[in-house]
């Protein structure tokens, strides 16, 4: 439960709606910056109302079932100074969730369980247990790939795989745009 109360300020921002709010939010203050663009991560940063918010994304390279209908697809980690959370990751895989079905995500031997929410407009997933995620990103520094596997209201399981290479360049970018 440490996890949904650490997150719970995040889950108005979930799903789909996380990637939309930030836009919005930047668009509305237009004060939205792109850090870069590293091989298949980009990284933000975004002035809110919330304070400074800084992340990287990624799109998956591979997704099975190929041709489910999902809507798009994502890999965030967020820096948030005013809230103290640091590399938090979220998943927004193009659809809602099964209630009570795990997502999993792993890079080589590391294997990390995130918990699910659904809303309107889709499903988010977070890291369980909070002190897994520094080890989940330290594993993709150094990693060659992620994947994500989860199962969808309708019982679909899903797998996506997304490319590490360029994700150390944007969340040292992330970082250091956040720290100051």
């Amino acid at each position: 439960m440490a996890a949904f109360q650490r997150v719970a300020p995040v889950l108005a921002l979930s799903g789909a709606v996380l990637v939309a709010s930030f836009a919005s939010a930047a668009a509305a203050d237009n004060k939205q910056t792109l850090l870069g663009v590293s091989k298949g991560w980009s990284a933000y940063q975004s002035d809110t109302s919330d304070g400074r918010v800084c992340y990287a994304l990624s799109k998956p390279k591979t997704t099975a079932p190929a041709k489910a209908a999902r809507d798009p697809i994502y890999f965030l980690i967020s820096n948030w100074p005013g809230r103290k959370a640091e590399n938090e990751l979220e998943v927004v895989p193009g659809y809602s969730y099964k209630d009570g079905e795990p997502v999993f995500a792993q890079v080589g031997t590391v294997k990390v369980e995130f918990f699910t929410r659904n809303d309107n407009s889709g499903g988010s997933a977070w890291v369980k247990d909070a002190g897994d995620e520094n080890a989940l990103v330290a594993a993709m520094r150094k990693g060659k790939t992620i994947t994500v596997s989860g199962v969808s209201q309708r019982g679909t399981h899903t797998k996506d795989t997304y490319s590490l290479a360029g994700l150390g360049t944007m969340l040292d970018r992330i970082h250091d745009a956040c720290s100051k």
